[in-house]
């Protein structure tokens, strides 16, 4: 069994904001791999998935899917704790299912990568990201995989001068929309392939 998760943080106001670019990246995954199921006529390929639920015991709103020709069993997560201790879900999930730290991919956004940017890394440090210190500092270690979606844009299609925090809970401009969904694309890609 596989676990992709993608961080970001839970409410409207936060949606389409730049921290949020892990959840926007496991929607458009659970949406290619439903879309996949309605248009594939061969019958060895075995792809769908479930409805996301909320589950309280994981801290998470959770779907369940099958990806590739072998059918292994994949949950998609998006916790529900906020950013900063996104750890806490993704330890339960895994705990839960007996989830092997090799099966975990992490999707999340990274102001350190030009916006429309990606980077996958088998292992790796936390960086400046919160979500990603609660991970390492819960499951005990740095070694998972992890898909960052660059997100910076500062000095290009947003202001030079804006502070960190702001930026990463500004939107991304109908511009920038274009950028991410590419770079989205291209990481998705990458889990299904």
């Amino acid at each position: 069994m596989k676990l992709i998760v993608g961080l970001g943080n839970i409410g409207d106001k936060y949606t389409k904001t730049r921290h949020n670019a892990g959840f926007m990246a496991v929607d458009f995954l659970a949406e290619k791999i439903a879309s996949d199921a309605t248009t594939t006529t061969t019958s060895n390929t075995k792809t769908n998935v479930t409805e996301w639920q909320e589950e309280p015991k994981f801290k998470a709103f959770i779907a369940e899917t099958t990806i590739g020709t072998d059918g292994e069993k994949t949950i998609l997560a998006k916790p529900t704790t906020f950013m900063n201790l996104s750890g806490e879900s993704i330890a339960k999930i895994m705990t839960f299912y007996k989830i092997p730290l090799e099966n975990l991919t992490v999707i999340f956004d990274d102001i350190d990568l030009p916006l429309g940017t990606i980077r996958l890394r088998e292992k790796g440090s936390a960086g400046t990201h919160n979500g990603m210190k609660s991970i390492i500092k819960l499951l005990g270690t740095e070694d998972f995989k992890r898909i960052r979606i660059g997100t910076e844009s500062r000095g290009i299609t947003s202001p030079k001068e804006q502070d960190t925090a702001s930026f990463v809970l500004s939107n991304f401009t109908k511009e920038e929309e274009k950028l991410l969904k590419k770079a989205i694309e291209e990481a998705i890609a990458k889990i299904i392939s």
